[in-house]
Order: C-alpha cells, then structure tokens, then sequence
C-alpha cells in the first residue's frame, strides 16, 4: 500500500526525554497501536493500564519483542480509586495518555451504567490520582509532565448537510456513550483550570484498522461478506461517517501529547467522509476481487431497523492540528480500507478468538425493546 510522503516525528523524538508513560486502555484498538507504536520506535517504559475487558487484548503487543523489557500490564479497572492510585505510583509516569474507555454506542444503549461507571467515574479516579502524582514531582519534570485525554466527535452531537466539527463546536451528545465521553472531557478541562494539570484533549472521527475488536461496522461488515452472511445496514445507509485509519490517528496523537498547548483540544479527522453505505458496497467492492468466488457480495446487503437516536453526520476540521503542529493523514481511505481487508481476511482465526473470549455472537446490539 503507498503512502504519501508526509513525515512524521518518531514516537522517540515527540516523547523528548520522557521515559516513563502510562496509557490506559492499551489492550484495546486505538491503544494498542499507541502502545506498539510506542515499543518500536522509543526506548520508553510502557506502562499499560487495563482493565481487560471484553474487547481487549495483547496478542499484537506480546509479538513485539520490545514488549518483553520494556511493556507492563497494569490489569486495574479505572473506577477503583485505590487500584488506580497504586498503578500510578508504580507507574511513575512522565506522560499519561487516557484512552480507557467504553465505547460501543450500541452497547451503551443496552446498558448505560457500565459507561457511566467507566468513562466518568473511571475518568475522576484517575485525574485525581494523577494530580497527586503530579504535585509529588519534582521541579523539572513536573514542568515537563503532561495527561492526555483521548475523546470523541460524538460529544458533538448530529451534523445537517453541511459543515464539520472543529473545537468550537458546542457539546450536544446524544447517546450514553457520547454524553459519558462528554462528562469526561468536561472533568479534564476542570483538572486544568482547577488544580492546574497540565492536560491536552484531542477528539477524533471513526477509526478503522487491523486488530479492531469485530463489533463495529467495518470489521462485521468484512466478516459477514466473506462468511457469505446477510450485511445488515442500519436505516436507509445514509449516515456519514469520517474515517480515521488507526495509524494515522497515532501519529495525532503522539503529536498532541507531546507538543500541543496546555489547556487545547485538537479534533483529528481523516478527511474520509462516507455514507455507512459507502462503505459497506466499498467493502464488497474488495472483497469481489480479493474472494471472486463470493461475488457480487454486495447482494448480501440487508437493511435492518435503525439505531435509535442514530446522529445523522459527523464530519471534523483537523485545521487546528495540522497548522499548528503539522499534522496530516498518510492514508486516503481507500488505501486503508484495501488494508484493512486484507488484514481482516488474514486474521479471521483471531476474530473468532477474540469474539468467542469476549462472549460477542456477531449479531446486533442496541435495540431498544
């Protein structure tokens, strides 16, 4: 697959003397690539904070042999604050990035208080375990110490026709998941201007990428085409979406962490806006040359209910990254989704894994009765 040219800073020189980083969530999607991201290209001591729930896990990570000296599972649920507090003291970290989070909206209609629990209280337990850590370092790398707090376009709210989400747009969540992302943006902000931590948010679009727990739409959508099962597609297909390839949004965000201002958000987007329709024929577009057999795969397509409260658009500005620290996508969408697939098709034994391990069938989820 070609890339464009674009340079991206080593995870080495963005981290620019920090040693020591702790990222929570680092056995899911997102965090896993920081987390490998991290082991290859830094010296740093990796210090993974994870619950290991249901759609978490370290194959990708165990594989690199950095992992072995220089990765740690610190296997804590976040919303323990006495477990937590102990992570952080043995951690010691010089950078947090906060990625720990659930975040499947259909389950979060399902059952609400699991995200409650997670991605607020979860969220609460640690900033203040970070602060204290903070506030106990000393001079010079308290002054280099820095939390970083992953979040989501969903806070947002719905788009219309036009227009696209930048750090100016009003919160407006309207799912479980999006108003627990947005309460806990809301707590990191008044960490900040509160107690003075020094934090960076940054919210980004839909990601996509190899070892994707297969409950979203790109991976289900993969794996019911090539099994020749019914591609169930929510609505009339019209909702958009941008696409974010998981390596790309690394690069946001190693870039944010290390040299973006104190107290700023940054929303990261993949310029990939596409109907879930779009999607889905591009999907089987692919999977008619890569699996010819199965063709045309698109005849698997089948409408289903819509999800409630369903938000019709996202779509971000990434202006404020990329002018102020140069960041851009190195993936169109077609190459990552050719990528993807591939991926994908390649791996199917560990989707099955992880699937049956997380006790997920493959049907669907978030239907209010």
């Amino acid at each position: 697959m070609s890339v464009s040219p674009t340079h991206s800073p080593t995870a080495a020189e963005l981290l620019a003397g920090r040693r020591r980083v702790l990222v929570t969530g680092g056995a899911g999607f997102i965090g896993g690539a920081l987390v490998r991201r991290l082991l290859a290209e830094s010296e740093a001591l990796v210090f993974n904070l994870d619950k290991c729930g249901y759609a978490s896990d370290l194959t990708s990570i165990e594989a690199l042999p950095q992992a072995t000296e220089r990765h740690q599972l610190l296997r804590v649920d976040l919303a323990d604050g006495e477990a937590t507090a102990a992570a952080v003291r043995q951690a010691d970290p010089d950078l947090v990035m906060h990625l720990a989070a659930e975040s499947h909206v259909d389950r979060s209609i399902e059952g609400p208080g699991a995200f409650i629990e997670s991605n607020v209280s979860g969220t609460f337990q640690l900033l203040q375990a970070v602060r204290a850590h903070w506030q106990g370092l000393g001079a010079e790398r308290r002054e280099h110490f820095r939390f970083h707090h992953i979040s989501t376009d969903e806070v947002f709210g719905s788009l219309g026709a036009e227009g696209r989400f930048s750090e100016t747009t009003p919160y407006d969540p309207r799912s479980p998941y999006s108003a627990s992302k947005a309460a806990s943006d809301h707590l990191v902000n008044a960490w900040h201007h509160t107690y003075g931590l020094p934090v960076v948010l940054t919210n980004c679009s839909n990601n996509y990428g190899p070892w994707q727990f297969p409950e979203k739409l790109i991976p289900v959508v993969i794996l019911k085409a090539a099994a020749g099962e019914p591609i169930p597609l929510y609505g009339d297909g019209g909702n958009v979406r941008d696409w974010l390839y998981v390596d790309d949004h690394v690069d946001a965000l190693l870039l944010a962490a290390c040299r973006g201002r104190l107290g700023q958000s940054y929303c990261v987007g993949g310029h990939g806006e596409r109907t879930n329709k779009q999607v889905v024929e591009a999907i089987c577009a692919l999977l008619d040359e890569l699996r010819p057999a199965g063709a045309p795969h698109a005849r698997l397509i089948t409408p289903v209910t819509d999800r409630p409260g369903h938000d019709r658009r996202y779509a971000i500005d990434p202006a404020r990254i990329s002018s102020e620290l140069g960041w851009q996508p190195r993936h169109s969408f077609e190459q990552g989704l050719e990528a993807t697939v591939r991926w994908t098709l390649e791996h199917q034994d560990w989707c099955a894994e992880v699937r049956e391990r997380g006790g997920y069938s493959g049907g669907r989820l978030g239907l209010v009765g």
